[in-house]
């Protein structure tokens, strides 16, 4: 569903990415592990289409989107989670949503109820401002309105940071339960319990390049390359 192949890009004249790869099916939950400053974030902003990669291709679906604009991703079916979720802080939870209802296709009536059943605590919060609400309620937020595009691959920068315990819970069912319905999520997590509960494969960024991939489950028994590529060690 998603498939990126040889990316080069960075910031101005400063590279990052370097013949950049990775793929994520249909059904499936792909983790970026590294260090801070790997790359794993500027991969999403690349994939999204926040920044334009100098080579390489990245195809949703089949179609090559890596030379549009942002805007057109989600035209794709490509939804983005932004680490600090990027809210609307001013604007009601309801005209959140609707910034996304506007980026998807079809009906937008049931597009905003599939979001607010995975969390219903919003629905009781539509005409709240989006500053107001908790750190927990903002990152359900910014998941449900990229769930409002009714996304194909759904990419996930540090979904859980900062959050409570029972938040860290919540967003964990709804991505299991995404990946139920056969989205393809990349996700960039770095706690590792998580990755090992949720994901299937792990994929490990060095220097802005894809290294070692591995099913999350052997993690456990991988301490060298958590060490190697995280700094995590038993």
């Amino acid at each position: 569903m998603l498939r990126v192949s040889g990316l080069d890009c960075g910031y101005g004249r400063t590279p990052v990415l370097r013949d950049f790869a990775l793929s994520v099916e249909a059904g499936e939950i792909l983790c970026l592990l590294g260090r801070n400053g790997a790359g794993k974030t500027t991969a999403m902003k690349a994939i999204m289409g926040l920044l334009t990669p100098s080579a390489g291709t990245v195809e949703i679906d089949g179609v090559d989107i890596a030379r549009l604009p942002a805007e057109a991703a989600p035209r794709h079916g490509l939804g983005y989670v932004p680490q600090g979720r990027r809210l609307f802080a001013d604007l009601t939870v309801a005209e959140n949503l609707e910034i996304g209802l506007m980026a998807g296709h079809g009906p937008e009536g049931p597009r905003r109820e599939s979001a607010l059943e995975l969390f219903p605590v919003l629905r009781e919060r539509l005409d709240q401002r989006a500053g107001t609400l908790s750190g927990g309620e903002q990152q359900m937020l910014a998941i449900a309105r990229a769930l409002c595009l009714e996304p194909k691959v759904l990419l996930l920068d540090e979904p859980t940071e900062g959050l409570m315990p029972a938040m860290i819970a919540r967003i964990r069912a709804v991505v299991t339960a995404l990946k139920g319905q056969g989205v393809a999520i990349l996700l960039v997590e770095q706690r590792v319990d998580a990755v090992i509960e949720i994901a299937d494969r792990v994929l490990f960024v060095e220097n802005g390049r894809a290294r070692d991939t591995l099913p999350a489950a052997a993690l456990k028994n991988r301490p060298d390359l958590l060490e190697r590529y995280v700094g995590v060690g038993d």
